[in-house]
């Protein structure tokens, strides 16, 4: 499964992840480096998240996506 999550690239090259990765090995993984300063990483995601939460827990979101959940593995 392919998974994203924010990350710092450090000054001296070190990366820094903001969010959990679960994998069972060693895997290969592609880093992007966007044009912007990092500043207060996720603070915007954080912020944004109540008012999302509230939208996406809507039955009309769940039923406009169902059809991209696995058969018998909708909330």
């Amino acid at each position: 499964m392919i998974q994203t999550v924010e990350a710092i690239i450090e000054a001296d090259g070190r990366v820094r992840l903001l969010g959990d990765v679960t994998i069972d090995g060693p895997r290969r993984a592609l880093v992007t480096v966007l044009e912007d300063r990092a500043t207060d990483p996720g603070e915007t995601a954080l912020l944004a998240e109540p008012a999302l939460a509230a939208d996406w827990s809507r039955p009309e979101e769940d039923a406009a996506w169902s059809h991209l959940q696995p058969a018998g593995n909708i909330s």
